[in-house]
């Protein structure tokens, strides 16, 4: 891990530029990529403008396109008509999961489902203002689209934090899209969690195509209003070139994690939480601390627990390129640099808490105290794990059951309300050249 100091200066900019790097937006195309593009398009291609030409087959070809890209991107034969997930199928699942690990995500789902029952935004009474009447109606978006990643590793996780949320807002129909691995199945583990989190219909799609479908809809997969759900690059790029047709949750880059810590923190905590991170491989893992101590600590503890990894290769080049110690002058600047980057996980591990979080203004989730790892909410707490990377969490906030409603005003003026407030109308109706505007109320006052 690369270490900072801030005595040295620039320690903001060095990380915006690791950022920058990481960064969904960072069009560069990457080893092995473009022999892939060229074998599939007949020609190199950008991340962008293969996803680009990727949609387009998908909106002009539907299902014929899906079988196409399934098999140049996930190596997998399919027919149109094994893309949905049978019932059968997820009964199947059920056999090859343990008791133990459908107990957990039931538990999981009602931590899940309490919480954001408990965060669901309510109808407020009418507003009354000069005799005018307003109200406000929440209505859940009727069709979601929920991207699960897959491939080599299962999420059943990520399954839970998009579904039940949904699910808790009213929404009528959920459709998950998840990619399949190379054998051409999904994980038994993703199935179990779609049945448990209430799913509607799933398919074995995966990538930018995936995203595709749920946009435009094919003869086999129906379009949705809304697709959310975490992806690589390419989903996310697609994702943004869907918004408009549909809405998105957010565009999210690689995962990162930023620690705070004082003398006072548990060297292999930190090291653990680090660790962690580095496994989604890649995923940013930042230390800001004010001490040498715990930063020499915390680097004992990694080359410790890191042999015991069974992705320690994966985790040895995540830290390597992505990992960094930040040694502050004090907590008061370690939270400085923790609101300027904006992390998507922010730990805190210091004695006086209190303190420290009242100065965190921008963070995807906190996580408070010692014993509070980052898994509890990936995995268990109740809020939602999709969360805003890259920064954006200065002005985005982690999905919840509130991105699954929709607001709508009912305004009712009388006649009588309508002609104290019409020359105010009108005069601003007027002002920017729109007759008809300031007419549709003279018309209705002028008796």
């Amino acid at each position: 891990m690369k270490i900072l100091r801030s005595q040295e200066g620039y320690i903001t900019q060095e990380i915006e530029a690791l950022k920058q790097v990481m960064s969904i937006f960072a069009d560069t195309v990457t080893k092995g990529m473009e022999a892939k593009t060229k074998e599939v398009f007949g020609e190199p291609l950008s991340p962008a403008e293969s996803v680009k030409r990727v949609i387009q087959d998908v909106r002009e070809k539907g299902d014929e396109a899906l079988e196409y890209y399934s098999e140049k991107f996930e190596g997998v034969s399919l027919s149109a008509e094994n893309i949905k997930i049978k019932t059968s199928e997820i009964d199947d699942a059920y056999k090859k999961v343990t008791p133990e690990l459908i107990s957990a995500l039931k538990n999981a789902k009602e931590n899940i489902r309490k919480f954001q029952e408990h965060i669901c935004i309510r109808e407020p009474g009418p507003f009354h203002s000069n005799g005018a009447r307003i109200k406000v109606k929440y209505n859940a978006i009727e069709n979601v689209g929920i991207y699960v990643p897959g491939g080599s590793a299962s999420y059943p996780s990520s399954v839970l934090m998009n579904a039940v949320p949904a699910r808790v807002a009213g929404v009528k129909k959920t459709v998950v899209v998840t990619p399949p691995g190379r054998e051409g199945t999904i994980s038994p583990e993703r199935l179990v969690a779609c049945r448990e989190a209430d799913v509607d219909e799933v398919y074995m799609i995966g990538g930018v195509h995936a995203i595709a479908a749920l946009t435009f809809g094919t003869k086999t997969v129906p379009k949705v209003d809304k697709i959310v759900g975490p992806g690589n690059q390419f989903v996310t790029l697609a994702k943004r070139e869907a918004y408009g047709h549909v809405g998105i949750d957010m565009l999210a880059g690689p995962s990162e994690v930023l620690i705070i810590a004082d003398e006072s923190a548990n060297h292999a905590f930190v090291a653990s939480d680090l660790l962690s991170q580095a496994e989604h491989a890649p995923g940013i893992s930042i230390l800001v601390t004010s001490s040498e101590e715990v930063a020499n600590g915390v680097l004992r503890e990694i080359s410790r627990q890191i042999e015991t990894s069974t992705r320690r290769d994966l985790i040895k080049e995540s830290l390597d390129k992505f990992g960094v110690i930040v040694i502050a002058k004090d907590m008061n600047e370690a939270v400085d640099i923790s609101n300027t980057l904006a992390p998507e996980h922010l730990l805190v591990m210091v004695k006086n808490e209190d303190e420290v979080l009242s100065g965190l203004k921008h963070a995807g989730a906190i996580f408070a105290g010692p014993y509070t790892p980052v898994a509890v909410g990936d995995y268990f707490a109740g809020p939602s794990h999709v969360l805003p990377t890259g920064g954006t969490a200065r002005f985005f906030s982690g999905l919840s059951v509130n991105d699954f409603l929709k607001r709508t005003s009912i305004i009712s003026y009388s006649e009588e309300v309508l002609r104290s407030a019409a020359d105010d109308i009108i005069t601003i109706a007027e002002s920017e050249g729109l007759q008809a505007h300031a007419n549709s109320v003279r018309i209705r006052i002028d008796k």
